[in-house]
């Protein structure tokens, strides 16, 4: 009997219509194009405006797209989870809300919390319901509003985050192609570095945590950074080792999109050529958990059967990890 896996059968993403460039961040900060671009690699980002609209009305966005192109029912799907640091409220779940407002009412659903890792930790986690028997449709999602946690008066973090939100469709295969295997990983000791403040049980919101400003993103750059180069580098060096990987083996690099810089010490620690990475942090910022859905919704088109793909990210906690995949189909959007 041929090894079930999870296949990756379709990919759809959104970013809201509102660009926030870094030429308008200089006129609200004390900041430059040049400064955050040479950082960063970031010259704009999409924001969600508009009163009423969080993070599940971009994931609509992305499942009702996947939906019409995989020309898949919303009675179809079975299980959705939902990664995201921004959920609409501590509870119900976003993931519930979307699957209430897209229709899906034969699946259950839950969301996910691994901060910007989060998105490859559910897509592991989804794999598992479909190489189980269990499950034959599932939708992971990654989305965040990060600009309903971001301090725009503080630019060291202002001028990283974006809104976008992707969704893929997960289904069973025996080809040989799918998720192959992952490596993720935790030190709940870099929380001190990359947090938010208040708003959860240990604080509780008061009058005083808004006045403090403590519901934004904390986050002290440096240690993060270097946590960050480290340990996204080699975690993606390792599952290529693990799994006999060269670098010619690999037909895609789809990193977090955190900083530039990282990026590039990922790519130079697997031996990759800039070709072969998904870069479109100029253009979107860091969006959290919609990076890499972001990422291979706009690679699409180019991705083909077979290919050989990791999957990397860093988020706060710390969480890290990879993801090796077989890419399942030839792309076309």
């Amino acid at each position: 009997m041929k090894k079930l896996r999870a296949s990756i059968t379709g990919v759809h993403a959104f970013a809201p219509e509102y660009i926030l460039t870094n030429k308008e961040l200089e006129t609200m900060i004390d900041t430059t194009d040049e400064w955050i671009t040479t950082r960063t690699g970031i010259k704009e980002r999409h924001i969600q405006k508009g009163e009423g609209l969080a993070t599940s009305d971009m994931a609509v966005e992305a499942v009702n797209g996947l939906l019409k192109k995989t020309n898949t029912s919303p009675d179809d799907i079975e299980l959705v989870i939902c990664a995201t640091v921004t959920p609409d409220m501590v509870y119900p779940a976003t993931a519930n809300i979307v699957s209430d407002k897209v229709g899906m009412k034969n699946a259950f659903s839950f969301d996910l919390n691994a901060a910007c890792s989060g998105f490859i930790y559910a897509l592991v986690t989804a794999s598992k319901y479909i190489e189980s028997g269990s499950y034959k449709k599932v939708i992971v999602i990654g989305g965040d509003k990060m600009s309903s946690i971001v301090d725009y008066t503080d630019r060291t973090t202002c001028i990283i985050f974006g809104d976008a939100a992707g969704a893929v469709m997960l289904e069973p295969s025996e080809d040989g192609n799918g998720i192959q295997d992952s490596i993720l990983k935790v030190d709940g000791s870099g929380r001190v570095h990359l947090h938010q403040k208040a708003g959860g049980s240990l604080r509780p919101a008061t009058q005083e945590t808004v006045a403090n400003r403590e519901h934004y993103v904390y986050q002290e750059g440096q240690p993060v950074f270097k946590f960050a180069v480290t340990n996204m580098a080699d975690v993606s060096a390792e599952i290529m080792e693990k799994n006999k990987l060269k670098a010619g083996d690999i037909s895609w690099l789809v990193p977090h999109q955190a900083n530039l810089r990282i990026i590039d010490a990922t790519a130079r620690r697997m031996g990759l050529e800039k070709e072969k990475v998904m870069i479109n942090i100029q253009k979107y910022g860091n969006t959290t958990n919609g990076t890499i859905p972001m990422c291979l919704y706009e690679w699409e088109d180019k991705l083909k059967k077979g290919d050989n793909i990791v999957l990397a990210a860093f988020g706060g906690g710390f969480t890290w990890g990879s993801v090796y995949i077989k890419w399942a189909y030839d792309g076309d959007k």
